[in-house]
C-alpha cells in the first residue's frame, strides 16, 4: 500500500468528535472515563472504548485520604477535600483533552458515610459536569463482583474489595452472585477506630467478620482479593518469592502461605518487610491493617487459595454497560483478537489456525480441558504479533508481550502456555532456549501442550506463509495412525525439505510417523 493509501485507510477509522484514530488504536467508539472517588485515593481511568476487553489509555491516582477521620469526626476534613477537588479539576481537564465521550463519577464509603459528604458531592458535580453515583455498600459489592466476572474464567468463590473506608464481600459462582454486604473495615477506618492499635484492630476485625455470612461457604473455594492494599501485600509476596511474572491479575497464593505472610506483615515494622520498596510511602501504614483483615478472612472462611484481581468496581461498571452478547464473549479471546488485529500481518490467519489446530488436536485425541482449549485459541490469534521484530528476537519479544500483556480471563499458567507456544513457533522446540523463569510457572502438562502447539504452528506457517485461506485447504490430521498433511494439486509445490523436517519434528513430539499426501 502506498503512503497515500495508508493515510486513506487511516481516515476511515475515525473516532468520536471526528478525530482520526492512530494506527495503534481500536475503533471501539469514543473513550470512556471513570472518576473513582475512594476513601484513600481519587483516580482517573480513561479506557480506549467500551468493549469486552477494555484497555486503559490513561490511569492515574492521587492519594487524598478522604476517609481519614470520618469514623471519628463523622466528616471529611477540609484539607483532604481540597486535595480531592484539585485532583478532580486536573483529571476533568485531561479527560476533555482526550476526547472522552462518556464520563462516570463514582463515590464510595468516605462520601457515603460523612455528614458533609453530600456537600462534597455537589462540588464534585459542579467541577466535572457529571452526576455522581454515590454507591451504596451493596452496589459497590456488586460492581466489584462484576469486575471479577469480567476478568476470570468461570469464577467460583467470594469476592472481597478492601478500600480505605470499607470492606465489601459477595459470593459468586460464574455470573451468579449473592446480594453482598459492606463492613466498616477499610484501612483508614480501621486505623482510626483502633486508635492505631493493632491489638484493638484485631478484636474489631474478628468480632465483625465472625458475623459475615459470605464467609460461611468459602471453605475450599477461592477468595478473590480486590483493592490497592491487598495488591501491595501481593507485590511484596512476589518480591519475597522472586516470582518470575510481575503481573498482578491472577496471581495466586495458597491459603496457608497467604495466612503466614499476613501474620508477618502485621507483626513487624512495614519498612523492614521484603519488597516494601514497591509500595508507596502513603500506603505503607495501612499494610498491617489490610493484612489483618485478610488474615481473619482466611482463618474464618478457610478457602483453598487467594487470587488477586486487578479488576474491580470500575471494570464491573464497564461490564454492566455491555449488552448481553458482549458479556458472553470470552475476555481472553477478545483481547487476543484485538492484539492480533493490531500486530499481525493477516489477522484472519489466526482464525484459520484455530480451526486447523482444532482438527489436529481432535485427531490426536489430545486431552484438553476447556481452559486449555481457550489458551490454544488465544495463542493462535497471537501467533504472528512478533513479525516486525528482527528474526533473532521474534521469539523473545512475543514471549514477553504475551506473558506480560494486558489480558483478562487467563491465569499465570495460561500465560506461560501461550507465550511458550509462540516462543517455540519462532525458535524451535529446544527447551534450553526458552525462558527458564517462565518455564517455572508451567507444569509438565502445560510444557508438553505448548511444545505440541508450537510445533504445529511451525508446520502451519511454512505451509501458509501466514496467508489466510491456505490452511483450510491443507489439513493436518492423524489418518490410520499416520500424521498426514494433505496438499491439493495446485499447492503441491509447497512440499520441500523444510516442510518435511518440521512435520517430522512434530511427529516425534506426538509419537507418530508422518506423511505428505497429494489430493
Amino acid at each position: 500500500m502506498t503512503a497515500k493509501g495508508s493515510r486513506k485507510a487511516a481516515e476511515t477509522r475515525s473516532g468520536a468528535l471526528g478525530r482520526t484514530l492512530p494506527p495503534g488504536r481500536l475503533a471501539h467508539g469514543a473513550p470512556v472515563a471513570i472518576l473513582d472517588i475512594g476513601s484513600n485515593s481519587v483516580r482517573l481511568v480513561v479506557y480506549e472504548g467500551l468493549s469486552r476487553s477494555p484497555t486503559a489509555l490513561f490511569n492515574e491516582k492521587e492519594l487524598c485520604a478522604l476517609g481519614r477521620s470520618v469514623g471519628v469526626t463523622g466528616e471529611l476534613s477540609q484539607d483532604n477535600i481540597d486535595k480531592a477537588l484539585a485532583a478532580l479539576r486536573r483529571f476533568t481537564t485531561l479527560s476533555r483533552a482526550m476526547g472522552v465521550g462518556r464520563t462516570f463519577v463514582l463515590a464510595t464509603a468516605a462520601a457515603r458515610d460523612a455528614d458533609n459528604g453530600r456537600a462534597f458531592i455537589d462540588e464534585v458535580e459542579r467541577i466535572t459536569g457529571v452526576e455522581a453515583q454515590l454507591l451504596s455498600g451493596s452496589r459497590e459489592a456488586r460492581l466489584s463482583a462484576l469486575g471479577v466476572v469480567s476478568g476470570f474464567f468461570k469464577p467460583n468463590g467470594v469476592v472481597g474489595d478492601l478500600g480505605g473506608g470499607s470492606l465489601e464481600l459477595l459470593d459468586i459462582v460464574k455470573a451468579r452472585m449473592s446480594k453482598g454486604s459492606t463492613y466498616p473495615l477499610g484501612g483508614l477506618r480501621l486505623q482510626d477506630a483502633s486508635e492505631r492499635s493493632i491489638k484493638k484492630a484485631d478484636r474489631i476485625v474478628r468480632e465483625t467478620l465472625e458475623k459475615a455470612g459470605e464467609l460461611e461457604n468459602l471453605k475450599d473455594r477461592t477468595f478473590y482479593a480486590v483493592g490497592g492494599t491487598w495488591r501491595a501485600i501481593a507485590h511484596m509476596h512476589m518480591a519475597q518469592k522472586r516470582y518470575p511474572l510481575h503481573v498482578m491479575h491472577g496471581y495466586t497464593i495458597p491459603a496457608k502461605e497467604a495466612l503466614e505472610f499476613c501474620r508477618l506483615c502485621r507483626r513487624i515494622d512495614p519498612e523492614t518487610l521484603p519488597g516494601v520498596s514497591v509500595v508507596s510511602s502513603e500506603r505503607r501504614p495501612l499494610l498491617a491493617y489490610g493484612a489483618l483483615v485478610l488474615e481473619h478472612i482466611l482463618r474464618i472462611g478457610r478457602p483453598k487459595e487467594v487470587v488477586m484481581s486487578a479488576l474491580g468496581v470500575r471494570e464491573g461498571l464497564l461490564y454492566e454497560l455491555l449488552d448481553e452478547d458482549q458479556r458472553r464473549e470470552d475476555p481472553l479471546i477478545a483481547a487476543a483478537r484485538d492484539l492480533g488485529y493490531l500486530r499481525s500481518r493477516a489477522p484472519r490467519h489466526g482464525d484459520d489456525l484455530i480451526e486447523w489446530t482444532d482438527r489436529l488436536f481432535r485427531s490426536l485425541d489430545i486431552d484438553e480441558t476447556p481452559e486449555e482449549r481457550r489458551w490454544r485459541h488465544a495463542a493462535c490469534l497471537l501467533s504472528d504479533i512478533g513479525w516486525r521484530a528482527h528474526p533473532d528476537y521474534r521469539a523473545e519479544q512475543s514471549l514477553e508481550m504475551i506473558a506480560h500483556g494486558s489480558f483478562a480471563g487467563v491465569d499465570h499458567p495460561g500465560r506461560a502456555y501461550m507465550s511458550l507456544a509462540i516462543f517455540y513457533r519462532h525458535m524451535g522446540l529446544l527447551d534450553d532456549e526458552a525462558s527458564p523463569r517462565i518455564r517455572e510457572i508451567a507444569s509438565t502438562r502445560i510444557l508438553d501442550r505448548a511444545r505440541t502447539l508450537g510445533g504445529a504452528m511451525r508446520v502451519a506457517y511454512v505451509v501458509s506463509a501466514g496467508v489466510p485461506g491456505i490452511l483450510p485447504r491443507t489439513p493436518l490430521a492423524l489418518k490410520r495412525d499416520v500424521l498426514t498433511l494433505k496438499l491439493p494439486a495446485e499447492l503441491g509445490d509447497l512440499e520441500n525439505d523444510r516442510l518435511r523436517n518440521r512435520l517430522n519434528r512434530l511427529g516425534k513430539l506426538v509419537g507418530r510417523p508422518t506423511a505428505v499426501v497429494a489430493v
